[in-house]
């Protein structure tokens, strides 16, 4: 796959290449590049499956990083494509075009870290969070603990325990370590 990542190298201003695995290598590039790149890589070198697309919130960089995987069929080869958007302002162009289920990672990637892929349809809908009014959950600015004790109720009879107590006690109940 050395002469694939070299055709692509000469075509795209690729950031970086990582290989993982003899049928796996992770690319880099910027994301107002994604769009021309995925549709190369679907017309002209047979990535006709998208596996998956998914995003991490890199908090400390003000970054989330998209990671689209594609695969190829006829030689079996995973290549996955990485890039970075602002925090402040994410906005990436929609790939649904090329794959419909595309708008439907699209419209969870949107739900759950607020990232916006204009045109892709229903992208505003509730998918997930029904009349949700806070910031998207998988945020790692999210207060996963304050939400949830801002929002649900202390059941009576209910006990919290310290998890790594809870796990030498379940584990280890007379003590023996």
């Amino acid at each position: 796959m050395l002469k694939l990542i070299k055709r692509l190298q000469e075509k795209f201003n690729i950031e970086e290449v990582q290989q993982q695995k003899n049928n796996l290598t992770f690319v880099t590039l910027a994301a107002k590049d994604l769009v021309n790149f995925i549709t190369y890589l679907k017309n002209i070198e047979d990535f006709t499956h998208l596996s998956f697309l998914t995003a991490v919130d890199r908090i400390e960089q003000d970054k989330f990083q998209l990671t689209y995987m594609l695969h190829n069929h006829k030689t079996n080869y995973n290549l996955a494509v990485k890039a970075f958007i602002e925090r402040a302002n994410p906005v990436v162009e929609s790939i649904h075009h090329l794959w419909q289920q595309a708008a439907t990672y699209q419209r969870e990637l949107h739900e759950m870290f607020g990232i916006d892929f204009p045109g892709s349809p229903r992208l505003k809908e509730d998918f997930i969070l029904e009349d949700w009014h806070d910031i998207p959950p998988m945020r790692r600015d999210f207060k996963t603990k304050e939400y949830s004790e801002k929002t649900y109720f202390p059941r009576p009879g209910r006990k919290t325990h310290d998890p790594e107590e809870y796990m030498k006690e379940k584990l280890y109940p007379e003590g023996d370590e």
